[in-house]
């Protein structure tokens, strides 16, 4: 399974539009406090409210009670970094993968990412830019684990529990 992990999110606005992104691409989210939120429709409103009955997420103490409760392949997007997201490996969809953002105004902590360093991952960027947004970040980020792996149970077309796959044609 592929999972999101946010590490001390602060923008509720940036964890809803998140929601939602996992509920579209069948992934689970993983929050670890603190929270710069309360986690609640209020909170995320705009950005998830109509999916986040479909959202699959946990909401963990800190990094020790999350790393104590998940095991697979952790890889935590910095901005530190030295590998491109298409640099790793992610076309094994029976592994579980963990892709770790930190908040939005510090990261992850050096102390986690230093002896995780080879599983550091940096967006490529011009060195006018310190980051992107992390919503963006995740979707990049997300979307590269479901290219590689053939973006397996998303449907290519409309479903036709929605409009359908012939909607234009019709």
């Amino acid at each position: 399974m592929n999972h999101v992990v946010l590490y001390q999110p602060e923008i509720p606005q940036n964890t809803g539009n998140i929601m939602r992104q996992v509920a579209a691409s069948n992934m689970k989210l993983h929050l670890i406090k603190p929270l710069g939120f309360k986690l609640d429709k209020k909170n995320v409103r705009r950005s998830a409210a109509n999916y986040i009955e479909h959202v699959d997420y946990t909401v963990y103490d800190n990094w020790t009670d999350f790393k104590s409760k998940n095991t697979g392949d952790f890889y935590f997007i910095t901005r530190y970094g030295q590998k491109r997201p298409d640099a790793i490996d992610f076309t094994d969809h029976k592994k579980d993968i963990y892709l770790i953002f930190g908040s939005e105004s510090s990261g992850i902590s050096k102390e986690i990412l230093t002896p995780n360093f080879e599983n550091c991952i940096r967006v490529p960027m011009t060195e006018q830019i310190r980051s992107l947004n992390l919503s963006n970040t995740v979707a990049i980020l997300s979307y590269e684990v479901l290219r590689q792996q053939n973006y397996k149970d998303l449907f290519a077309h409309e479903p036709d529990s929605l409009k359908g796959k012939d909607f234009l044609l019709k």
